[in-house]
């Protein structure tokens, strides 16, 4: 039986069907993209799937996929002219693992979260803690949701001063369907 799963007589008829298919999955998730997570949740996909506590929100799941506020996901997708973190002046790259582990504009955010979950900030570790209790997937989110506010805050008060690198500017409404207009074949 799973952890945090009742034994019902429907759960257990199901039981190795479900654990075949996790097998599956485990086998199967071998990607390019995402493999620094992938890795982090295969060694607890069965925990992961069973837990009874927990849900991401899209901050999580931006600090999970390493997509979303850092620079370097910035910088390869030309929304960024460089990947360097805009909150600390010790980094070369703002990256996920900066940010959780590293950039001391979040050591209180850090500090908080490291006295619930233990000193690892690794992924793989805190994945782990993640499905262990309420309590500690309560303080990853609690940081996440915390720290990648004030990066999405900054992230738009330089979106709106930067102007100048084009590709930071998003094209909405008519101006996006103004430009399309110029790209049909004729």
């Amino acid at each position: 039986m799973a952890r945090g799963r009742a034994d019902t007589g429907l759960e257990a008829g199901a039981a190795p069907a479900e654990r075949s298919s996790v097998r599956s999955w485990q086998r199967l998730l071998r990607p390019t993209a995402g493999l620094t997570t992938v890795e982090a949740i295969r060694p607890v996909l069965d925990d992961w799937l069973g837990r009874k506590h927990g849900s991401l929100s899209f901050r999580v799941t931006q600090v999970l996929s390493r997509h979303g506020c850092f620079s370097k996901y910035l910088c390869r997708i030309e929304r960024e002219p460089n990947a360097r973190c805009h909150h600390c002046v010790h980094c070369g790259e703002d990256t996920a693992q900066h940010t959780l582990a590293e950039c001391v504009a979040w050591e209180e955010q850090r500090r908080v979260l490291t006295n619930e979950v233990g000193g690892d900030l690794s992924l793989p570790a805190v994945v782990r803690k993640m499905v262990d209790s309420t309590e500690l997937w309560d303080a990853v989110v609690s940081f996440c949701e915390d720290v990648m506010s004030q990066k999405e805050t900054a992230e738009r008060e330089r979106e709106i001063l930067l102007t100048s690198f084009p590709n930071r500017r998003r094209r909405t409404g008519r101006r996006r369907r103004a430009d399309n207009t110029l790209f049909r074949p004729p």
